[in-house]
């Protein structure tokens, strides 16, 4: 399949994947998962985590938003595999979102650049600072006294509540 000004790379696929886990024994890692079933054949394949990104949701405009993929992936794989968070970091209460729906942990890429854009190192220190802030901020908010006691119930289902209503 070719595209204007480059070509579909299709060697990258499943079975690559499965040649690159046999030949390197290290911590290997997937990023751009949004199905639960890729998330599947992923540990299928013995890989050691996922990192569920829509990539900014810049590659395709449609897709679906990580914090939604995490939500149908995290059951699949909570504790087999390390599970990450990529997309949308902004504020401390993202970083509560993506926690209490499974990630065990988030990727913080935009944030710390704007920091670093404002006043190179000590501008990333004050970014990583202000997300603390306010995720501690968020969990005080919340009543919820340990990172350990997140869960998806405590987020409101949005999606669940509109059928709802009918």
């Amino acid at each position: 399949m070719k595209f204007i000004g480059e070509q579909m790379d299709t060697r990258l696929d499943w079975s690559m994947l499965a040649r690159l886990r046999d030949q390197w024994s290290g911590r290997l890692l997937l990023k751009g998962v949004l199905h639960p079933a890729d998330a599947e054949k992923a540990m299928t394949l013995g890989l050691d985590g996922l990192v569920v990104s829509n990539h900014g949701g810049r590659q395709l405009e449609g897709a679906l938003g990580s914090l939604d993929a995490l939500r149908l992936i995290a059951p699949v794989v909570k504790g087999k595999m390390a599970l990450l968070l990529d997309s949308g970091i902004r504020r401390g209460s993202d970083i509560a979102k993506a926690l209490a729906l499974g990630a065990d942990a988030v990727l913080l890429g935009r944030a710390t650049l704007y920091g670093v854009t404002v006043a190179a190192e000590q501008g990333v220190g004050r970014a990583l600072d202000l997300l603390h802030e306010e995720f501690i901020r968020t969990l005080s908010l919340m009543g919820c006294a340990d990172i350990a006691d997140l869960s998806p119930d405590w987020l409101a289902d949005i999606h669940a509540q509109s059928i709802c209503r009918g």
